[in-house]
């Protein structure tokens, strides 16, 4: 494999030619990823773009379950992962089901205005318990989940997607934080599995003091997979792709950013008159930064990370990522 940066690029570019590929980037991965990928974004907004692309190749530089994402919405199109091991610690924590042999006795508990769901069940487990009330699924989940679910949400709108919804209660799916973020801008009652991101969970109010204190005249943005403890004093909550367009409408000149440390790349590029400090130095996904340029070139050459879900898994989850793309 080459070492040269420069003919690295070079072996890319034209090979991304000859295969007729694009290549995605999220906001998360290393900042030479970031510079060689057609589009830059969340994991969503990537696979909508590639599904309208004239393309016959996508190599997403993610994790697996925003590849499967982009086979979901073009099943005719070969989707490449970069790294076939990079995957999604969270996304894990839920499985549709479980082998007999490995289930523990189900209790019964009590629902509380906001429950945590422990995650040692499965999602047939919950949705037995609560018979007939909806699902909804972060994106960052497998395609297998979001197939056993009624509609997805993303960060940005998940509050928008369970008022969507005329049921009183609903299922969230699998972060715990998120689902209490939503928990307290809706009326409804949340039903929440005790998952969570192990980047944005680690953050502490302690690390909010501190960062105000070291950076007093910044904004401080947040994602919702962050702790409510966290959220609460922060000046902006928001998903990474709101974090950009906040930053570049805000006329503030310093900002603290609550979330993977890779997107201090493009908060950078795209508003160099101003500064932007990690709110932890150590909010690093390991999975997002398994990518590096030899992977694209390695894929580009032998593709053979190819990401195909199933018919039979691939139009129920599409039906409930379409459903969420209907809401206006």
């Amino acid at each position: 494999m080459p070492v040269d940066i420069e003919k690295t690029k070079e072996e890319i570019l034209r090979l991304k030619e000859e295969r007729k590929a694009v290549i995605l980037s999220h906001n998360y991965q290393r900042e030479e990823v970031q510079d060689i990928a057609d589009f830059v974004g969340d994991s969503l907004e990537l696979s909508r773009n590639a599904a309208t692309m004239d393309c016959e190749v996508i190599v997403f530089c993610g994790v697996d379950f925003m590849a499967e994402s982009a086979s979901i919405l073009s099943p005719e199109k070969t989707v490449l992962l970069s790294e076939m091991d990079a995957s999604c610690p969270m996304a894990e924590m839920i499985q549709v089901s479980m082998p007999r042999s490995v289930r523990r006795v189900f209790a019964g508990y009590e629902v509380q205005p906001t429950f945590v769901f422990p995650h040692e069940f499965t999602l047939r487990d919950i949705k037995a318990k609560y018979p007939g009330v909806p699902v909804v699924a972060y994106v960052n989940t497998t395609a297998e989940v979001k197939a056993e679910s009624d509609i997805c949400c993303t960060s940005a709108n998940v509050v928008k997607v369970i008022e969507s919804l005329p049921d009183e209660r609903v299922i969230c799916i699998p972060d715990r934080n998120l689902s209490m973020w939503a928990a307290k801008n809706t009326k409804k009652q949340i039903i929440a599995w005790d998952g969570f991101c192990h980047v944005h969970d680690r953050v502490t109010k302690d690390n909010i003091l501190t960062a105000r204190k070291e950076h007093p005249h910044a904004l401080l943005m947040a994602h919702p997979e962050c702790r409510p403890e966290v959220l609460e004093l922060a000046d902006h909550v928001t998903s990474t792709s709101g974090m950009l367009r906040f930053a570049k409408a805000s006329g503030a000149k310093e900002f603290i950013v609550g979330t993977e440390v890779g997107i201090m790349h493009r908060l950078g590029k795209e508003n160099p008159d101003k500064v932007f400090y990690p709110l932890r130095k150590d909010m690093i996904c390991p999975n997002m930064k398994k990518t590096t340029l030899n992977s694209i070139l390695r894929e580009l050459k032998e593709m053979k990370n190819v990401i195909k879900v199933p018919e039979e898994i691939r139009l129920p989850a599409k039906r409930a990522l379409d459903r969420m793309l209907e809401i206006k």
